[in-house]
């Protein structure tokens, strides 16, 4: 690793290289793999924002109480957690296209079941499926999208890939509201299941046969988890992962409550303000992605880690919409710095350990455990103290994450 915040190119050259060349940095061979990627994670993705909104009110109709509504969305990130090292690994052995397609399936059929379950038990299991399904494509497909990514090119690709997922994340919640509002929530449950369906189809018909792949041409001896739990550099990325969802979970979880709370706001600006932090950071994707291949990831991390831990802080002392407005910007901000030079690094541990799927999937795990335990945490500081500590306690623990990569920086652990 170079000085701590090195910087390989000047930042004029920088933009007018990713200006002019940046459409040409994935190779002309790979780009049919990637493109068929992007949209059937922005398709799978998209549909299941559609209807996530709306479950809570669906299990309310089938009577379900407060418990059961969080076993409904927690029985999703359990599944997901516990499947995650499993299917990442198997990937690396047996290729990628399989898993993809089986969790794409899997989510077109849990689409259309979600339509005639007529009891909330019924749907805890049905989302406890969907979450398996997501461990066997998330974290695949983010690996697939690392071995086809040329050396050099980590920050842009996994930018470019991330901001489907991004986008697909802010549109969602948008499109079933509206789709439930016009026509039903079974029309919301529908077009979640076509639009599996259609992520399916792409990944079947246009993606190489396991033979093709990296992994599938391949075959390295399994990696132990144990060497890969030792490395420090894997493990800072993993808890500053971690610290960013967990605040994206408090965001999620009690935003909505404050706003209301606090300053009556239409069920339309709050929404706006739960997806307008996903969809800046969304927006800074691809150039910060270019610039993590060219500068230093590890400032990098830092510095957007201080701004979404300063993002979290700021609803505290928001006095207004327009505060609540740039305090999301502001964290939104700071993750569109952090999050691609993040997943370049990981990239690059993957190819170093040739176990592109068993660290996608530490990766991913670090999402699910940050969406359960950070709305848990700021529930009981709001249980505790009151509900505007919550989001003090997001910040704290990003920046308890953002301190991790600093001691790595310090220390020259290469991330």
């Amino acid at each position: 690793m170079t000085d701590f915040f090195s910087i390989k190119v000047p930042f004029s050259e920088l933009i007018r290289k990713f200006v002019r060349n940046g459409k040409g940095i994935i190779p002309s061979d790979r780009k049919g793999v990637f493109i068929t990627l992007f949209f059937a994670m922005f398709s799978t993705v998209t549909g299941v924002g559609l209807v996530v909104p709306l479950l809570p009110i669906y299990a309310h109709d089938l009577g379900a109480t407060g418990i059961y509504v969080g076993m409904i969305f927690g029985s999703f990130s359990i599944s997901r957690t516990l499947l995650l090292p499993f299917f990442g690994r198997l990937s690396d052995q047996k290729g990628r296209k399989p898993f993809i397609a089986a969790g794409l399936l899997s989510y077109t059929l849990i689409s259309f079941a979600f339509i005639f379950s007529k009891n909330v038990e019924t749907l805890i299991i049905l989302r406890f499926i969907q979450g398996a399904a997501s461990a066997m494509v998330m974290p695949v497909v983010q690996a697939y999208v690392g071995e086809i990514t040329p050396e050099g090119s980590e920050g842009y690709s996994m930018g470019l890939f991330n901001l489907s997922m991004f986008l697909s994340l802010s549109l969602g919640p948008l499109m079933g509201g509206v789709i439930k509002d016009i026509f039903s929530l079974d029309a919301a449950f529908m077009s979640m299941g076509w639009l599996s369906c259609l992520g399916l189809l792409l990944c079947i018909f246009l993606l190489p046969p396991v033979s093709g792949e990296k992994a599938g041409k391949k075959k390295h001896a399994v990696v132990p988890w144990a060497v890969l739990i030792k490395d420090k550099a894997l493990i800072s990325i993993f808890i500053f992962r971690y610290a960013y969802i967990a605040c994206i979970g408090v965001i999620w979880s009690f935003l909505p409550l404050f706003a209301d709370r606090e300053f009556g706001l239409s069920g339309s600006k709050t929404g706006m303000l739960v997806t307008l932090g996903v969809f800046v950071s969304g927006l800074l994707q691809l150039p910060m992605g270019y610039a993590a291949d060219r500068m230093n990831r590890t400032g990098m991390i830092i510095v957007g880690g201080f701004f979404s831990g300063a993002g979290m802080l700021l609803p505290y002392f928001a006095s207004s919409f327009s505060d609540l407005v740039i305090a999301v910007c502001i964290f939104g901000f700071g993750g569109g710095i952090s999050m691609p030079a993040v997943m370049a690094s990981a990239v690059l541990k993957g190819d170093e350990k040739k176990a592109m799927g068993s660290v996608m999937s530490i990766m991913t795990m670090a999402h699910s455990l940050g969406m359960l335990t950070g709305s848990m945490a700021a529930g009981l500081a709001m249980d505790f103290l009151s509900l505007k500590t919550a989001f003090p306690s997001g910040t704290l623990i990003m920046l308890a994450g953002t301190l991790v990569i600093c001691l790595a920086g310090f220390k020259k652990i290469k991330i």
